[in-house]
């Protein structure tokens, strides 16, 4: 089962979509079936979750680090992360940060 941002009680399960897809045609019908979903907008995940019940949908459960960039916190966090893990600007970009005069405000 396959749902579009779920309230956590809700949840089918704690896996999420990662939005990376190989789909085959028959998605296309589907998501132009589908009525307006989450915030009035047609819905991917809405047509996939119709193209299960006619054919298999496959999944990859991915086990490395998630970085939730549909928030502004997320999205620095997942920035700084791997810049400071890049060869090429790593060093440097931590230098930058522990220049910097941090303290709580």
């Amino acid at each position: 089962r396959i749902v579009e941002k779920p309230a956590p009680e809700d949840a089918p399960s704690r896996l999420g979509v990662a939005g990376r897809y190989i789909l085959t045609p028959g998605v296309f019908h589907e998501i132009a079936s589908q009525p307006r979903g989450v915030g009035g907008e047609i819905q991917l995940t809405d047509g996939i979750a119709s193209l299960l019940r006619r054919e298999k949908v496959f999944a990859y459960r991915y086990e490395g680090q998630r970085y939730d960039c549909g928030s502004k916190e997320g999205w620095l966090q997942a920035n700084v992360e791997l810049a400071l893990r890049h060869r090429e600007v790593g060093v440097n970009f931590r230098a930058y940060l522990q220049s910097l005069a941090l303290s709580a405000p």
